[in-house]
């Protein structure tokens, strides 16, 4: 499943395709939403990794809107929960993710990005 914690990680390589080709849009996208334990540790080690803005950007494409849009200089319980409902529990099942530069687009279907490109399209 393309969890928003993966999608944070992926951008573009189509050949020529090397700025603005991060982060990668969702389009037409289908959720499911899955309990996961929640382990405070692990979300506050992974948010200096994190790209802010395109994870939140990200959230809002697939309908959650629960995250500030700065940085918060402090995570309380609650945001670390918000955080971790967002990073984790979020799955997108269908759907595409477009490159914001080439428009190249990614499919998603059941759970599964294909990232593969064409013979012509490596560099």
């Amino acid at each position: 499943m393309v969890r928003l914690i993966t999608h944070n990680l992926l951008a573009c390589h189509v050949k020529g395709c090397t700025s603005n080709n991060f982060p990668l849009i969702f389009q037409d996208v289908q959720i499911e939403l899955q309990e996961a334990e929640f382990n405070p540790d692990f979300v506050t080690h992974i948010l200096p990794r994190l790209e802010w803005g395109a994870l939140v950007d990200a959230a809002k494409q697939v309908g959650d809107t629960s995250l500030p849009p700065e940085r918060p200089e402090m995570m309380d319980d609650d945001l670390l929960r918000q955080l971790h409902h967002v990073l984790m529990e979020i799955h997108v099942v269908e759907g595409a993710m477009i490159c914001p530069n080439c428009k190249h687009s990614y499919p998603i279907s059941n759970g599964i990005p294909n990232m593969l490109l064409a013979e012509h399209e490596i560099g």
